[in-house]
């Protein structure tokens, strides 16, 4: 059998999780698409080769991107991205109301109109669990079977992929070419003692993503300093040394908590830079984790470069936002098989 090589366009890119993964898989990412400029340019820095499209992707004529990337109908291995997805987040539809009236939701129906164009091999379609349950999702899954596409869902943990952090996402696999396979989750999971363990002291000294200094007022300072390690919380504190804002709140106990070493961390989300937004703080020393060690929880390889002239807000987010390559890689080498074995019995 010859090599073949696998073409890829991510849509919805971000600063590129998405792409980092298939590209662990061995697939040649052709071309990519993202709105935001600091995402844009994180991206380009990572991934020159890829032709990235700065645009709005409603804006974007799905057929001149296919002939640009001298493409025929059918030529394309696998599409692939993640719509933006806030519109369907947990705290967006905690009151059970599936359909949220979100702009940003309707940008599934690009993510298929690329796919009406393209119609390539493969298909891979990652957001949060709720979108499952929408009617957006349900249309493009019978827009999907009509189109002779095979597909399968699911709700997966990216702890079981080797990512060292708890988070539920949905994937979807689809191909006409063969039937997708959800790829089987890794007996092992990967602590943030071991994820940490990957960053050498020397480099990080010298990494000015690792070093962006934080800001906190001296009551915050001791609270964190009292709050006992490898997984503590405040509410281990007792009352008196809650916060007032704390004392009025039920839940959300996570706030201003340690991440423990041996176990996987919470969801690293955009506020991951901030104890207040969740278990953030390392499991030791008396700081939240640093947005290098918020990557690395993500999935990143440790060299993944982030502009910090971008600011920590805008780079958390980035981060928060991103798909872990861990994840992406694991599912993609389920479809590279099925596209692999294919061309293999067609030669």
């Amino acid at each position: 059998m010859s090599v073949v090589a696998l073409t890829a366009i991510d849509l919805f890119s971000g600063c590129g999780g998405l792409t980092c993964g298939l590209k662990q898989a061995g697939f040649q990412v052709v071309a990519a698409v993202e709105l935001d400029k600091k995402a844009q340019e994180t991206y380009t820095i990572n991934h020159p080769e890829v032709s990235l499209y700065k645009t709005d992707i409603r804006e974007l004529d799905a057929k001149r991107i296919r002939l640009e990337n001298n493409l025929g109908k059918g030529e394309l291995d696998l599409l692939a991205g993640c719509p933006p997805c806030q519109g369907f987040s947990r705290l967006r539809t905690k009151n059970k109301i599936k359909n949220i009236n979100d702009e940003r939701n309707n940008l599934i129906y690009d993510f298929l109109r690329f796919i009406e164009e393209f119609e390539p091999k493969s298909i891979m379609l990652e957001n949060v669990p709720n979108l499952q349950y929408d009617k957006r999702f349900k249309y493009i899954c019978l827009a999907l079977k009509k189109m002779e596409y095979q597909i399968i869902f699911k709700v997966l943990d990216a702890s079981d992929y080797l990512v060292p952090q708890r988070r539920k996402r949905l994937i979807l696999l689809a191909s006409k070419n063969f039937i997708p396979t959800i790829s089987n989750a890794n007996k092992q999971k990967i602590s943030v003692r071991m994820a940490f363990s990957s960053l050498d002291a020397k480099i990080l000294q010298r990494d000015l993503l690792h070093n962006m200094p934080e800001k906190r007022t001296e009551a915050v300072r001791q609270l964190i300093a009292l709050i006992p390690k490898d997984g503590g919380s405040r509410v281990d504190l007792g009352e008196m040394w809650q916060l007032e804002c704390h004392k009025k709140t039920k839940g959300f106990y996570d706030v201003y908590g340690r991440m423990a070493w041996d176990d996987v961390a919470p969801t690293i989300t955009s506020g991951c830079s901030n104890p207040s937004k969740g278990r953030f703080l390392h499991p030791d020393l008396n700081r939240t984790i640093t947005l290098r060690e918020a990557s690395i929880l993500q999935g990143f390889p440790t060299d993944y470069y982030f502009n910090i002239k971008h600011g920590k807000q805008s780079i958390a987010l980035m981060i928060g936002n991103a798909l872990p390559p861990p994840f992406i890689k694991s599912h993609a080498l389920s479809l590279k098989e099925g596209l692999l074995n294919r061309y293999k019995y067609s030669e």
